[in-house]
C-alpha cells in the first residue's frame, strides 16, 4: 500500500484553478499514490481546465459563497460515490481563498467592510460550511486539510486584510475538530506555506518583490515549491498523520528564523 497508506482511498479536493494551483499539486500527488480523487471547482472554465489536467477524474461545480450550491454538490458527490460502488470520503481538501484587490491595496484601517466580509465568507466560512454539509459522507477517521499562510502575525502591507482572515481560518480548525469529536475522529489541519508561485498570488500587488525577498530569507536560499506544500497536505490527509489535529503546519524553508540573515541586513543598511 505504501508508506502513506492512501492507496484506494477517496479524497475530495476543492479549489483547483489551473496547473499552478496547490489543489492541482495535491490532486496529482494523491493520484500518484494510488488514491481516488474527486474535484470541485468554481466555474465552467475551471472545470474544463481540470478535465484537461486530470482526464477521467470527476469534476463538479460549486460557488462556495452560496450554501445551496455546497448542498447541491454534496448530493452530486454522494451520487458519484454510490455509482462507483459506495463508501465514503477519506478526506477533504479546502484550497479556497479570495480577496478583492481591484481598487488596489489600502491601509488596513480603510478596509471596505463588504470586501472584508466577502473574503471571510469565501476564504474561511466556506470551510465550516463544507465540513457541515459533507459530515455524513466523511469516514469517521477522515482528515480535512485547508491551506493557510506561514504567518498571520506579520503586517505585510501588500497582503491587505487577508492575514486576519487566515488567522480566523486557523482558529476554526480547533472548533471544527472539537465539534466533530462528538460523533467522529475526523481531524482538521492546515498546511501553511510561505510565498509560492501560483495564479492567485499573481493578483496580489507587489507580490513578486515579496516572493524574491522570501527566497533570500530562506535558509537554503531557494524558494518554496508548490509541490513541497502539496506533499505536506497529502501527509496530513494520510493515516500516517493520525496523531495530528487542530494544527497549522508551517512550510517555509526556515524563513521565519532568518530575517536577520547577514546578507539581508547588509543590503538593508547599505
Amino acid at each position: 500500500m505504501g508508506f502513506l497508506q492512501i492507496t484506494g482511498k477517496r479524497y475530495l479536493v476543492f479549489g483547483l484553478a489551473n496547473k499552478k494551483s496547490i489543489a492541482a499539486s495535491i490532486a496529482a500527488t494523491l493520484l500518484e499514490q494510488g488514491a481516488e480523487v474527486i474535484l470541485v471547482v468554481h466555474s465552467e472554465a475551471r472545470r474544463q481546465t481540470a478535465q484537461r489536467l486530470f482526464p477521467g477524474v470527476p469534476v463538479f461545480l460549486c460557488d462556495v459563497s452560496e450554501e445551496a450550491q455546497i448542498s447541491r454538490v454534496r448530493e452530486e458527490v454522494a451520487q458519484q460515490i454510490a455509482e462507483a460502488g459506495g463508501g465514503r470520503l477519506d478526506g477533504i481538501v479546502h484550497s479556497i481563498a479570495f480577496a478583492n484587490y481591484a481598487a488596489g491595496i489600502k491601509p488596513f484601517h480603510e478596509t471596505p467592510k463588504n470586501d472584508f466580509l466577502q473574503a471571510v465568507d469565501i476564504s474561511c466560512f466556506s470551510l465550516i460550511a463544507i465540513a457541515n454539509q459533507f459530515k455524513e459522507l466523511l469516514d469517521p477517521d477522515g482528515s480535512v486539510v485547508t491551506v493557510s499562510i506561514s504567518t498571520t502575525r506579520m503586517a505585510a502591507t501588500n497582503y491587505g486584510y487577508m492575514a486576519p482572515i487566515k488567522a480566523a481560518l486557523d482558529s476554526s480548525l480547533c472548533f471544527l475538530a472539537k465539534s466533530f469529536s462528538a460523533f467522529s475522529r475526523v481531524r482538521f489541519n492546515a498546511v501553511a506555506p510561505s510565498l509560492l508561485k501560483t495564479s492567485s498570488s499573481a493578483g496580489i500587488p507587489g507580490y513578486i518583490d515579496s516572493y524574491l525577498f522570501a527566497e533570500k530569507a530562506m535558509l537554503r536560499k531557494r524558494a518554496l515549491t508548490t509541490q513541497e506544500a502539496a506533499d505536506t497536505a497529502v501527509y496530513l490527509l494520510s493515516p500516517r498523520s493520525s496523531g495530528i489535529t487542530c494544527q497549522t503546519i508551517v512550510v517555509d524553508g526556515g524563513m521565519s528564523v532568518n530575517y536577520f540573515d547577514r546578507d539581508i541586513v547588509a543590503k538593508a543598511i547599505s
